[in-house]
């Protein structure tokens, strides 16, 4: 016994040394979401929505260890059917996806783009989001109702900006706002931004009377009283901002966007259910919930076909709306 004892010892101290690095490396090989050379394109300019959204899913999935080194890049135009054109031909691509949501559904009509979602790979819906609708901190509309009785009285003199294309979320919500409000929708003077980070200086140069975009992509603005919030356009007001719903203002309104992923077409199933159990083990992170409760999103996580189906129904509403708002 005494002297098997000093070499089980030993044994045991250079299990304690090599154990936990074995068992902990971080790198997202025991969890298999690691994705040498991932790249996320976003399909809009900086500080849109899309943007915020891949480049905090992109940190949070290296911050959780799940995967390392993902290169973010923009790739801007035509609401979005420019990136989409570019994932379509990266046929075959598993280490490519693209930061998407209702924008690119509408811009799809809207520009009669070439590609459309059903030539992409489904991978994830992530969250759902209230537009805000902001002016800026000088404008002379302090409440929701001063602004839409300004509007009323002359449509055109009053121009909204949006960060997405015709037929997008920034677009269909000031339009359903203006049915509400009793302002035929094609007398609205809506112009396009590509992105809430291209807006934002619109509303603060006071360019256009007032701005629709994503709560999350103006929150800091907000904040620091940059801009003012007026109404938000979902069921329920957002938690910690001081602003109604449009539904209690009495506008019978209630309008959500929400933001996705989706592959190049022609994957393997490995490839895709790889770049899916990626974004599943994201959803489940510390990193990421923290990141939707920061960024005022809602949980709407969907996948693969289900998702697919989704984006499908989407289509359809689009084109519903417009049709119902005679646009």
């Amino acid at each position: 016994m005494r002297l098997r004892t000093p070499l089980a010892l030993l044994g045991a101290a250079v299990l304690v040394l090599v154990g936990p690095p074995l068992l902990t490396t971080g790198s997202g090989t025991e969890t298999g979401t690691q994705i040498p050379g991932l790249r996320f394109m976003v399909p809009n300019s900086p500080g849109g929505g899309y943007d915020i959204t891949a480049r905090t899913a992109a940190k949070n999935a290296e911050d959780a260890g799940l995967t390392h080194s993902v290169e973010v890049f923009n790739l801007p135009g035509a609401g979005g059917t420019v990136g989409l054109s570019r994932l379509v031909s990266e046929h075959g691509n598993g280490k490519l996806a693209m930061s998407m949501g209702l924008g690119v559904v509408g811009a799809v009509r809207s520009n009669d783009a070439p590609r459309t979602l059903a030539d992409t790979t489904p991978i994830a819906r992530l969250t759902e989001e209230q537009d805000v609708v902001v002016v800026g901190k000088d404008s002379p509309y302090k409440t929701i109702d001063d602004l839409i009785g300004a509007w009323k009285e002359d449509p055109g003199k009053l121009p909204v900006g949006g960060g997405s294309s015709p037929g997008g979320p920034d677009h269909l919500a000031p339009m359903l706002m203006a049915r509400a409000a009793g302002i035929a929708p094609k007398e609205v003077n809506y112009i396009p931004f590509d992105g809430g980070g291209e807006l934002l200086a619109s509303i603060l140069g006071n360019k256009v009377a007032f701005g629709v975009s994503g709560v999350g992509e103006y929150l800091d603005q907000i904040n620091s009283g940059e801009l003012r919030l007026l109404a938000v356009t979902g069921p329920k007001r957002v938690a910690g901002l001081d602003a109604p719903t449009l539904q209690e203002a009495g506008y019978d309104v209630s309008f959500t966007n929400w933001r996705g992923i989706v592959a190049p077409p022609g994957l393997t199933d490995a490839e895709r259910d790889k770049l899916v159990h990626l974004v599943r083990e994201l959803h489940g992170s510390e990193e990421w919930r923290e990141s939707m409760k920061r960024n005022g999103w809602d949980d709407a996580f969907l996948t693969g076909e289900e998702f697919g189906a989704f984006l499908d129904s989407e289509d359809e509403r689009v084109v519903s709306v417009l049709k119902e708002l005679g646009l």
